[in-house]
């Protein structure tokens, strides 16, 4: 952040008579973080003893209690608050509840001083929205806005907008002078060491308009890379959860990423709003019905991840339904029942009409059959009772007629059938699949059991599909689905299962999809999804990658996603780019470590890209050049700042300064060109403040010269 600047000689004129500005910020900035321990102390000093009436009680508000001491803890290197703003005197005019006149300090959580009175706003608050939105063009009744610089947890620096002074178009204060904020700048190029930091003093104003959608509908977020799409993504979580915090509450939130990795990566963003109960997952996770020990051939994957397996799956649970064919005979006491095979027939095409779940309609089939007797009892005159419907339900008879006209279905199982039975498959993918793709997917060696089979992936989301057409899956409040451009439509099936009754919010970027099935366009992915009306924006204003490095990784674009929006960077980084060509393959690795080397003298963290294949070599030698080196997921600190990355994991990392090994190397790793492609373009918008790129290969032509 940048250091104090002498005060400007005259201050602001919402701030009469303040001849030491950012020393009273500083002391206000000391009286709300006293403040906020106190919050803390008093919740600590709660005694429960007297107010529960059983141990049961006790331990439940004793766990919300302890979470929230951990929501107030005050992290000593996190800015307590990162703005203000000073509301003009409105008179007969709506405005935010109470802002008229009023100061706010804008913050990343709520903290009142002993009298309740507001110390710092929380950035969710409608009365911070301003912050975010505020313009010369529309002040929203915000005469000043002021943004702070920090360097750890002190505060170093200030910066004022005079969004209602015609007289003046430039920013004020310490660190003022410019057109632009030279605070915000600063912020996003801050070094980055750990796992990703929340961007709540930097969101933009068409980022804060998704952030800020409502709950009741899904939002699809296409943004290239360093446009911010998945901090906009988890930010949103944080503000349904406040708005909204009761019914999310019961009805939960999750987050999905593509990989462990990544979610290490992305895990503390949310706990730093203090948001502490969101939980994570990747897709596997999710459907980790069986142990998956194994892969599938490219081809074999896209075509179990095709929609068409769903229906392939619905037919063959279904098919497990007999109609019968002899009467059924019910006794009771000296008194026999008969229900005619006709009858149950007519109850058993009903249930399968209403098309409810597969174990739905198990459970209801002997009520259904019990009612049929009950209503045979009523016209010889007994009159039976709820509690003899239960027990005709119940009679070993009708229990055993259910088995056979609707016998139970293993998940599991069925999917095993169906991949190792060249029959039982041809006769439930007829018209779906053709000859050629059901042997794709046939095992060559059947296994003999669910426990001896080698699981893969998608067989898994198979198995997760047809849980669900047997018995219903539980579903969420809210969802992000982050890197969603990846996923099969089978899998999107999988997690619109977790939002039937909720919403989403999907995150991903078109040019960046690397498996054989990626995502062809947002529409046919809603569709997959279950959310076909959800609001599609785009990101284009990229904040995170420079322009040089963004636009020199942009010549690949018309050639893997052509028509797809080129990203336009906000920060020119002169000297972010350079291309080295190495004169042999020999001495490539040499030139890699002394590239890593020199990035090293730069604050924040280095990432070390390279096609999977090269990885072994390069740990190799930089290893022997006395460099250790962190493995994608692990943590970055202030000691270790080298991190070591196969292409294949490097989606959705960011660091300070990266080193790319050999570009035509990462294209060659894929199974085609356009994949590979992609792979490139994703290694290639890793860095915030500079790209070291190096090759002994020909670059790949699409990139053509520097």
């Amino acid at each position: 952040m940048p250091a104090h600047i002498p005060e400007p000689t005259e201050p602001s004129s919402l701030e009469p008579g303040s001849a030491d500005p950012l020393g009273r910020e500083r002391a206000h900035l000391a009286d709300s973080r006293a403040a906020l321990r106190a919050m803390r102390e008093d919740v600590q000093a709660l005694d429960i003893r007297d107010v529960t009436a059983n141990w049961v009680n006790a331990a439940v508000l004793g766990a919300q209690i302890e979470e929230r001491i951990k929501a107030l803890a005050d992290l000593s290197h996190t800015p307590l608050f990162f703005g203000r703003l000073d509301y003009l005197h409105v008179v007969g005019a709506e405005q935010a509840e109470g802002a008229s006149g009023e100061r706010f300090y804008i913050g990343r959580r709520h903290v009142h001083d002993a009298n309740g009175e507001p110390m710092v706003i929380d950035w969710r608050a409608p009365v911070s929205q301003p912050f975010y939105r505020a313009s010369k063009k529309d002040p929203l009744d915000v005469g000043l806005r002021r943004r702070f610089g920090y360097t750890g947890g002190d505060l170093t620096a200030y910066e004022d907008e005079h969004l209602t002074d015609p007289a003046t178009d430039t920013f004020s204060g310490s660190a003022g002078g410019s057109r632009t904020s030279k605070l915000l700048q600063a912020e996003i190029e801050r070094p980055r060491v750990g796992p990703m930091r929340d961007i709540v003093a930097t969101i933009q104003p068409e980022q804060d308009e998704i952030v800020r959608s409502g709950l009741g509908g899904t939002v699809c977020v296409q943004g290239g890379p360093g446009t911010g799409k998945t901090a906009v993504g988890l930010h949103r979580v944080a503000y349904l959860l406040y708005a909204h915090r009761e019914r999310l509450a019961r009805t939960g939130t999750l987050v999905i990423g593509p990989n462990r990795s990544f979610l290490h990566y992305i895990e503390q963003v949310l706990p730093a709003l203090g948001e502490l109960e969101v939980k994570q997952a990747t897709v596997d996770d999710l459907v980790a019905h069986v142990e998956v020990r194994g892969t599938d051939a490219a081809d074999a994957a896209v075509i179990k991840g095709d929609a068409r397996m769903a229906e392939v799956l619905r037919r063959a649970v279904r098919a497990h339904v007999t109609m019968p064919t002899e009467p059924l005979m019910v006794v009771r006491g000296s008194r026999r029942w008969r229900v005619p095979a006709y009858e149950i027939e007519e109850i058993v095409r009903e249930l399968l009409d209403r098309d409810i779940r597969y174990g739905a309609a198990r459970e209801a089939l002997p009520q259904r059959i019990a009612h049929a007797v009950l209503v045979r009892m009523e016209q010889a005159g007994e009159a039976p009772d709820d509690r003899v419907q239960d027990a005709v339900a119940r009679n070993p008879t009708v229990k055993a007629a259910v088995k056979a006209v609707w016998p139970p279905v293993d998940p599991a199982k069925l999917v095993l059938r169906l991949l190792s039975d060249t029959e039982f498959l041809a006769e439930h993918a007829e018209g779906l699949l053709s000859a050629d793709e059901q042997k794709t997917v046939l095992w060559a060696k059947p296994a003999r059991s669910v426990r001896a089979a080698t699981w893969s992936s998608a067989d898994a989301v198979l198995i997760d599909e047809a849980n669900d057409l047997v018995q219903r899956t539980h579903s969420l409040g809210h969802v992000v689905l982050d890197e969603a451009q990846d996923l099969s439509p089978m899998q999107y099936r999988a997690v619109g299962r977790r939002c039937t009754t909720g919403s989403a919010t999907v995150l991903g970027d078109l040019a960046q999809g690397t498996t054989p099935w990626a995502t062809a366009s947002w529409a046919d992915a809603l569709v997959h999804l279950g959310k076909a009306d959800a609001v599609v924006e785009e990101l284009t204003a990229g904040f995170r990658v420079p322009r040089e490095v963004i636009a020199y990784a942009s010549r690949l674009l018309p050639h893997m996603s052509p028509g797809l929006a080129e990203v336009r960077s906000v920060r020119e980084s002169p000297g972010s780019l350079e291309v080295r060509e190495v004169a042999d393959v020999a001495g490539l690795d040499t030139a890699v470590v002394t590239a890593c080397t020199e990035s090293l003298r730069h604050e924040g963290s280095i990432g070390l890209i390279a096609a999977d294949a090269r990885i072994p070599a390069l740990a190799e030698a930089l290893t022997a050049a006395g460099h250790a080196f962190l493995s994608p997921g692990d943590e970055t600190t202030a000691e270790s700042r080298l991190t070591l990355v196969p292409a294949s994991l490097a989606k959705g990392l960011e660091y300070d300064y990266v080193v790319l090994d050999e570009p035509a190397a990462v294209v060659d790793g894929e199974p085609d060109e356009r994949t590979g492609l992609r792979r490139l373009y994703v290694a290639l918008t890793r860095a915030v403040s500079g790209l070291t790129v190096l090759h002994a290969a020909p670059l790949p032509t699409q990139l053509g010269g520097q």
